[in-house]
């Protein structure tokens, strides 16, 4: 798993590249909480744009950034979620409180 931040305005983009499972899911996990509070951020997007798979533990990263930004009063929302992960997040039922947008300048301008 690579990982890989941008910063737009208030905005944190993680770009995810590779497998998101059991191996990568501590390194990823730390890795943007330690971006988010560094920057002191509460605006995230996630990009799963390069992401090939993704298991529960993946879903486990996922909605621990979702309550970190929620209870920071802020918002999470995912990108570029192809097949095999659009239906990982629609099986987990995450859609129901996470936002999903086609790309990374629709999510900019949504939240």
């Amino acid at each position: 798993m690579y990982l890989q931040f941008e910063k737009k305005e208030d905005k944190l983009i993680a770009i995810l590249s590779g497998e998101l499972d059991h191996h990568s899911a501590e390194e990823v996990r730390v890795k943007i909480d330690d971006r988010i509070e560094r920057d002191n951020i509460n605006k995230l997007i996630i990009n799963f744009n390069e992401v090939t798979f993704m298991d529960s533990s993946g879903i486990g990263v996922v909605v621990g950034r979702y309550k970190k930004m929620t209870l920071k009063g802020g918002v999470l929302c995912v990108t570029n979620a192809n097949k095999g992960v659009n239906r990982v997040f629609e099986l987990a039922g995450l859609f129901k409180i996470i936002d999903n947008y086609k790309d990374v300048a629709e999510a900019l301008k949504c939240i």
